[in-house]
This record gives C-alpha cells, sequence and structure tokens, in this order.
C-alpha cells in the first residue's frame, strides 16, 4: 500500500495547490488548438487519388500514407504522451511542435512516395498534443464541471477531424495536394503562438523513471477490465470509420466521377454527425454507458447497409455518413465517460492506453479497406464494416454482466 497510494496522495495533493483554473479563454483556445492540431491526421485521406497520380503509385501503396500517419499518432501516444505526467506539459507540447510543422513542410516538399509515407508517420506522431490537452483540460477544471469541459473540448477533436477533410479537399481540388500542407504548417504556427502565450504550466504528478511509467501501463491494463473493454469497442468503431473514409474517394472518382473538393465536402455531413454524437454524449450522464453504446453500435452496422445500397447515390451516402459518424463518436464520448472515471491519478495513462488501442484500430481499417478495394471494390469495403461492427456487437454483449457489476462499485468511489 505504501508503494502506490501516497504517491498518487501526494502527487493529487501538489497539483491541488499549485495548477491554475481553467478559464473561459484557455478553454476556447485548448479547444481550437486540439481541432487544429488533430486536423493534421486527417488531411491526406481526400487526397490520395491527386498523390497517386503524382507518384504514379498504386491505391494500396498511396493508402500507405494514410494508415502511417495513424499508425504514428498511435506510437506517439504509446511512448510520448505518458511523458505529460512527468514532465512539464507545456514546454512538452511547445518541443513537440517543432516538429509538427518540420514534418508538414516536409511532406508539402516530399519528392517520392517514400518519403511522403515516412513524414506522414513522424507528423502522426508529433501530433499527438490532443491527447496531452484533454486530460490537463481534466485536471485543470473544477471537478463538478470536469465532464462538461472535457466534453467541450472533444467538440473541438470531432469537428476537427471532420472538417479537415472538407478543407484539404477545397485547396487541394484548386490549389493542389501540396499547398494543403504548407498551409497546415502556417497554421501550425500561429497555434503555437497561441499555447505558448495562453496556455498555463502543469507541474508533473509523477516522480518515478520513464521505465517505471511505462511499466505501469501494463498493470493498468492488467487490472481496469471497464478499461480493456471500451479500448477494444473503440478501436473496432474507427476501425469501421476509417474503413469508410479512406475509400471514399476512390469510390466518388469511380462511380461519380468526382474528385477530392466533393470528397472533402463529405465532411460537413460528417460535422452533422458529430453534433449528433455530442448531444447524445450528455445521455451518458443520466443512462448506464454501456447501454447506450449499444444504440450508437447499432448505428454503424445500419450505416454500412446504407452505403451498401448506395454506390451510385449521393444522397444515400451523405445520410450513410452522418449515421456512421454519428455512432462512431457516440460511441467514443461514451468510451470516454467511462474511463475518465477510473483512476484520477493515472488519467493522462489511461487516455494513452484507450488512445493507442483505438487508433491502431484505425490504422488497421485503413490498411484492410484499401487493400479490399483493390480485389473487391465497395461491395468489400461495405462487407468489412459491416463484420468489425458485428465483431464489435459481440465483445460489447459478452463482456456487459462483468462491467455492469463494475459499474454499482464505481458508484461508491
Amino acid at each position: 500500500m505504501l508503494k502506490i497510494v501516497p504517491l498518487d496522495i501526494m502527487s493529487s495533493t501538489h497539483s491541488v495547490k499549485k495548477h491554475p483554473e481553467l478559464t473561459p479563454l484557455t478553454l476556447w483556445i485548448m479547444t481550437i488548438a486540439t481541432g487544429l492540431i488533430v486536423a493534421n491526421l486527417y488531411y491526406n485521406q481526400p487526397l490520395l487519388d491527386e498523390m497517386a497520380r503524382t507518384f504514379h503509385a498504386s491505391t494500396a501503396k498511396v493508402g500507405q500514407v494514410s494508415w502511417a500517419t495513424q499508425l504514428g499518432y498511435a506510437a506517439g501516444m504509446l511512448f510520448l504522451a505518458p511523458l505529460a505526467d512527468m514532465v512539464r506539459r507545456k514546454k512538452l507540447m511547445m518541443i513537440i511542435f517543432g516538429f509538427i510543422i518540420l514534418s508538414l513542410l516536409i511532406t508539402a516538399a516530399s519528392s517520392s512516395i517514400n518519403l511522403l509515407v515516412c513524414f506522414s508517420f513522424i507528423l502522426g506522431a508529433a501530433s499527438l498534443i490532443p491527447q496531452i490537452l484533454v486530460p490537463m483540460a481534466a485536471h485543470l477544471a473544477k471537478p463538478e464541471e470536469r465532464g462538461k469541459k472535457i466534453g467541450f473540448i472533444m467538440s473541438g477533436l470531432l469537428v476537427g477531424i471532420l472538417l479537415s477533410r472538407t478543407f484539404s479537399g477545397i485547396l487541394g481540388q484548386h490549389f493542389g495536394w501540396r499547398s494543403v500542407f504548407y498551409v497546415a504548417a502556417g497554421i501550425m504556427a500561429v497555434t503555437w503562438l497561441l499555447l505558448w502565450r495562453f496556455l498555463p504550466e502543469v507541474e508533473p504528478d509523477y516522480d518515478g523513471t520513464y521505465g517505471s511509467l511505462m511499466t505501469s501501463l501494463i498493470d493498468l491494463v492488467r487490472h481496469e477490465p471497464k478499461l480493456r473493454v471500451a479500448a477494444l469497442r473503440g478501436a473496432l468503431c474507427f476501425a469501421c470509420f476509417s474503413v469508410f473514409w479512406s475509400t471514399i474517394v476512390f469510390l466518388l472518382k469511380a462511380n461519380f466521377n468526382l474528385g477530392s473538393g466533393v470528397a472533402g465536402e463529405f465532411g460537413l455531413a460528417g460535422a452533422a454527425g458529430a453534433i449528433a454524437a455530442g448531444l447524445m454524449g450528455r445521455l451518458s450522464d443520466k443512462m448506464d454507458a454501456y447501454k447506450l453504446s449499444a444504440f450508437t453500435i447499432l448505428l454503424i452496422l445500419i450505416s454500412f447497409g446504407i452505403f451498401y445500397i448506395s454506390a451510385h447515390n449521393i444522397w444515400g451516402l451523405i445520410v450513410g455518413v452522418i449515421v456512421l459518424d454519428a455512432g462512431v463518436q457516440a460511441t467514443h464520448i461514451s468510451n470516454q465517460s467511462i474511463i475518465f472515471a477510473l483512476k484520477p491519478a493515472a488519467r493522462n495513462r489511461i487516455n494513452t492506453i484507450y488512445m493507442v488501442t483505438y487508433f491502431l484500430g484505425g490504422t488497421a481499417g485503413t490498411f484492410i479497406a484499401t487493400l479490399l478495394w483493390k480485389n473487391y471494390q465497395w461491395n468489400g469495403v461495405c462487407a468489412i464494416g459491416a463484420i468489425l461492427t458485428i465483431l464489435t456487437f459481440a465483445i460489447h454483449f459478452a463482456n456487459h454482466p462483468k462491467t455492469g457489476e463494475l459499474e454499482k462499485t464505481d458508484l461508491k468511489n
């Protein structure tokens, strides 16, 4: 007991005395920064067809750009995000920003597809900053307002994910895909200045070594069954999300002869889904999160049915996008409401485990979808989306009795 409990209590007491308040201005800046930074991960998706033409690459090869970015993000979260528990968080973010800007510039100037894939991975790894900002908001917020503040920042993250495709698709169509990354580098420079000027510093909570910090991740996975279930469920749902978004540009080109601009505009429909997800996310405060997740996962399955019958119908695809994004994002918010209530003293590490698993799922979804597109086109994409959703249902219901019992014990704490 003396090895673990006093350390958590001491670090918690220290943070309560010293951390600044989360002001409305700070919250807005963190939210805007979260949306702008996470957008770096998705700029390339509507541009894959143009990149393939530039480098005379196959769809499978250019698909590596997208999944390498997501794999890099997972690597950054795994090896860098836990450092937020043991070093000063603002300083850590300021250093990482340099790698974001450098990666964007080299990505824009890439002379080969392999160089593009390489720096897409580095860009993904450096773009982990939102996964430091979200737990930081939970740390700075008053306990009675924590859920609301996290939800506010998550809304910025969701909008950034979805509108990034609209931005890159339209800009890429008119000025070429390289222009997107040059403009993004400028946006990141401005974002760096905003955070440097207005973001408060947070002292580290963890006094151990980096090795012991990383070892504690294994302990959390072993001893937190609800974290394991939420992470696996999130990974499968995000795989479904990536299956669609990494191949829609190919469908639009093949069936409608439409370019990256229209693919990007689908992000606007996705934003409507994110708003719906935010509204459903509030229900997690009033009803059991596991019951809510069953409904939101069902939305994902329905969306792939809509996609299957709408391969030649733009409006059907738009409806499917709204349903898909509502289901995926609402499930994500429901998962977070579960994991952030587990161990406040280990919130950064819990978030790391969840988000690393989440983005590994997205990477796998992108990889599988681009391979299936080559051999089975849209039917293969819809089939794998449905299969992954059914697997999510199986895992969800198989673990519901255990997690339901554990929910009661949490209410006492």
